[in-house]
Order: C-alpha cells, then structure tokens, then sequence
C-alpha cells in the first residue's frame, strides 16, 4: 500500500497518530473549513433548532453551528474515537453548557439519539458509505416533520474531477427521491482543488 493511499485511508477512520494528524489537516486547511462553513449556511439554522451532525470530524462544521443556537442544541456522531477526543476537546464549553452531544458510532446510533432534528448535515462522508439508499432513510426517520438534510461532497480521490461532483450530486438526488425525501436539490460552490456539491432535501410536514 503506498504511502499517500495509507494516508487517505485516515480520512475515512482516522485512529492512531496518522488520524491525530487527519485531524488537524481538516481542522485548519483552508478549504475544509470554507466548505464546511458554507454547509452549514444552507441549512439556515434558526435558534431553536435541534441539528445532528454525521461524521463530525474534529469538530470544523460545529464551529459554525454552536453560536447560531440559543436554546437549541446540536448532537454529532462520529465513528472515530480519535476524532471524538478533538471534538470535544475543541468544543469543551459546549459540551459542558448542554448546547452539544456527541457520540461514537455511525448510522447504527441514530435509531439510539433523541431523533425529531430539524436539521441533519454530513460533509463528505458519503463517498465512505456503501449503502446510500440505508443513510438517507436512517437520516430521514432521524429528521421531524418539515425537517431539512444537508449532504455536501467534494471529490478529494487521485484523478479526480467535476464530473465526480456531478455524477454523485445526480446519484443523491435519485437516491433521496426513493426514499422519501421532497424538495430536493443541489447547490453548487467553486472550490479548488475541485467543485463541492450538496445536496438538500426535506421530511414531509
């Protein structure tokens, strides 16, 4: 296995000192936080909300969640114990106000959490997962009525291009419609190395 391979294998389940250092890459590259940040924008936080984050990482999107709650609260789940520690170390106030929760584990948690959020948001974990059609109708059940799923992806594989980002964005579209979802559409930014996508779509009221 080369060595570039082993260190994008981290971004899927970073563990051990390669994770820790996974970690501080997304933490404070530029662009993860830029595509993070716009994530989280289009899902129009209201103070009140309840938002669940998938995959959260070392906390980059929850930055920019926490100071748009008053009397909300956000929960986030992530599979990587590493990545947990980083988030709550970055988040300690937070977490210990009961503005945030977190959780190890992946899907298989959301059947468990306080369900009924009004906003689910993930950024790029999608192209880790190998059932799509399950994740959307786990986030599905996750989200009260009326309630709105983010799911964002920037192609970051070796060789990748904008026709990734498209290709997924049209897959997701197809995938959220069979399950359920409404209102579902796609925004676009221009990001280097390449395009992000995100794909938005509503419960039923």
């Amino acid at each position: 296995m080369s060595i570039r391979s082993t260190v994008e294998r981290q971004f899927g389940r970073p563990h051990g000192l390669l994770g820790k250092m996974a970690g501080a890459v997304m933490a404070f590259r530029p662009s993860n936080r830029v595509r993070n940040r716009w994530a989280v924008d289009l899902l129009n936080i209201q103070p009140k909300d309840k938002v669940l984050e998938i995959g959260c990482g070392p906390g980059v999107a929850l930055a920019s969640i926490v100071p748009q709650l008053h009397n909300g609260h956000v929960e986030a789940i992530d599979h990587s114990a590493t990545m947990l520690a980083q988030t709550e170390a970055r988040h300690a106030d937070a977490i210990s106000d009961g503005v945030m929760k977190l959780h190890l584990g992946g899907f298989e948690r959301l059947p468990h959490l306080s369900r009924s959020f009004d906003k689910v948001l993930s950024v790029n974990v999608i192209q880790f997962l190998d059932d799509h059609a399950a994740a959307f109708s786990a986030i599905l059940a996750a989200l009260a009525p009326g309630g709105l799923a983010a799911t964002a992806y920037q192609p970051r594989h070796a060789g990748a291009t904008s026709a990734d980002a498209l290709q997924m964005a049209e897959a997701m579209e197809v995938q959220l419609a069979d399950v359920g979802f409404k209102a579902i559409r796609t925004k676009w930014l221009a990001l280097r190395p390449m395009p992000v996508i995100c794909v938005l779509g509503a419960k039923r009221r």
